[in-house]
């Protein structure tokens, strides 16, 4: 079993992002074919940070025979579209995600859409939501459209010449979440399903079959967990920090959090109905507003389980916007 990465045969090449996150792990995996896992956001400076650690494992990006996407967010797919083109490298991800990803601009607006008619029914006023639209179309451009060759669904394989890695579906953090496991080293490409140093944001995202209808990311994202508590695994690789060498007391204690933060909020919602934004200001004060969307979709997670329990109902008055009311 690997103690590491390199003793896998994986580097982990650490791109920056401009993002509070910090930079985002991409994985080369020096294996025929020569694949890399995640590719970074589309800048020039990530570009070539991974030209240069690239040509410090004698690789150049023309070299790369496959990429692989975890996900939909533009950390990890941004330069996917360029290193395609210069490599010919194959484009694997999640099947549902190739339509988003042949039109990401498009998908993105739709995603948008989605995204301010879910802050006005819970309360987010007018001018924050216009902020964040604004801050929105401006991000963009970390990501780009990319055509992918190999669809992936739950239970495909990437086949090496030394390994086979099993796909799974893992949604929850978005609705596109793929994680790789390796079951002959215990390993397990997890990127931002699980992240050592932080909890994954369950983001409440469009459906990828385009449908406006609201998931309960949380809940699925809890499932999610679940099934990856129950694998043996010896090493987690993330998409942001350091590898999990635990990840079964890692997701207990995550666990635990979801609980206490859904016992918090029966407690504010006991004390008066409240909507969902009112309820993020109770938490976090002015972060609900600078970063609105995470705390919004944060608390619309945990009603959702708060509701699935009887502990709460939502109500909706006559101006559309929904309030939360002890059961």
């Amino acid at each position: 079993m690997p103690s590491s990465a390199p003793d896998a045969g994986i580097t982990a090449l650490p791109l920056p992002t401009g993002f509070a996150v910090g930079p985002v792990n991409c994985y080369l995996i020096e294996d025929d074919p020569l694949t890399l896992v995640d590719a970074g956001p589309n800048s020039g400076t990530a570009l070539d940070a991974l030209e240069t650690m690239l040509a410090q494992r004698g690789r150049r990006v023309e070299d790369l025979e496959r990429i692989v996407i975890s996900h939909q967010h533009m950390d990890h797919l941004g330069l996917v579209g360029i290193l395609a083109r210069r490599s010919g490298a194959e484009v694997a991800a999640f099947g549902p995600l190739a339509p988003w990803l042949a039109i990401y601009g498009d998908a993105m607006e739709a995603d948008d859409r989605f995204s301010e008619s879910l802050m006005a029914r819970h309360g987010i006023p007018s001018d924050v939501r216009y902020a964040l639209r604004s801050m929105s179309r401006v991000m963009r451009g970390w990501g780009a459209p990319a055509t992918v060759t190999n669809e992936l669904v739950e239970g495909s394989t990437l086949e090496f010449a030394d390994r086979t890695l099993h796909v799974h579906h893992r949604p929850g953090h978005s609705p596109s979440d793929l994680v790789l496991h390796d079951r002959e080293r215990g390993l397990l490409l997890a990127a931002d399903h699980l992240i050592k140093h932080i909890s994954s944001n369950p983001l409440i995202t469009r459906p990828l079959d385009g449908s406006m209808e609201r998931p309960h990311a949380l809940e699925i994202y809890l499932e999610s967990m679940r099934a990856t508590r129950a694998m043996d695994l010896e090493l987690v690789l993330a998409g942001h920090g350091d590898p999990i060498e635990d990840h079964r007391t890692l997701l207990d204690e995550r666990f635990r959090g979801h609980e206490r933060r859904a016992d918090k909020l029966a407690g504010l919602i006991a004390a008066r109905p409240s909507t969902a934004h009112e309820l993020a200001h109770e938490l976090w004060g002015s972060v609900a507003v600078t970063q609105a969307y995470l705390t919004l979709s944060e608390i619309i997670g945990h009603t959702d389980l708060l509701l699935a329990d009887g502990r709460a109902v939502e109500v909706v008055d006559d101006e559309g916007v929904a309030r939360f009311t002890a059961a």
